[in-house]
């Protein structure tokens, strides 16, 4: 498991799996968001089984599936929702890390310069230089 840090209190990473969240438990993780279709995965790692992992070890699961196309304005701002705008700390992940950190990217477009989100995007190790046009207004459903 390879946790990256966007925010004090949102972090991001590639598929988890059940056998993480002692180590997330511990790490602080105390909401997991779920970003990654069932249709990717085996059923070991699909939503189910790890909400059950992560309930037994009292950590919090929330789930936004996300593909590229999915990423619309409703579906960011209920992947905001169950995310940074909780008082939680939270993990979100899929395949690589990358769609989660794009939602959330456009979860806070207008909320944050876009050169703020940028760069802590850069310094999980995440570009996101193309979406800079995008990040300057709100992306979210109002």
């Amino acid at each position: 498991m390879e946790m990256r840090r966007l925010t004090p209190r949102y972090y991001v990473s590639p598929q988890i799996a059940a056998e993480d969240m002692p180590a997330l438990r511990d790490a602080g993780i105390t909401r997991i968001l779920c970003n990654r279709p069932d249709a990717e995965v085996p059923p070991s790692q699909q939503a189910a089984a790890i909400r059950a992992a992560a309930t037994e070890a009292g950590i919090g699961f929330a789930e936004v599936p996300l593909t590229h196309q999915t990423m619309v304005p409703d579906v960011i701002a209920r992947n905001r929702a169950e995310g940074v705008e909780t008082n939680e700390t939270v993990l979100a992940y899929c395949a690589s890390g990358t769609r989660s950190t794009i939602a959330w990217a456009l979860g806070q477009a207008g909320q944050l310069p876009a050169d703020d989100i940028v760069a802590s995007a850069r310094a999980a190790g995440y570009d996101l230089e193309n979406l800079r046009p995008m990040l300057g207004a709100s992306f979210t459903a109002d």
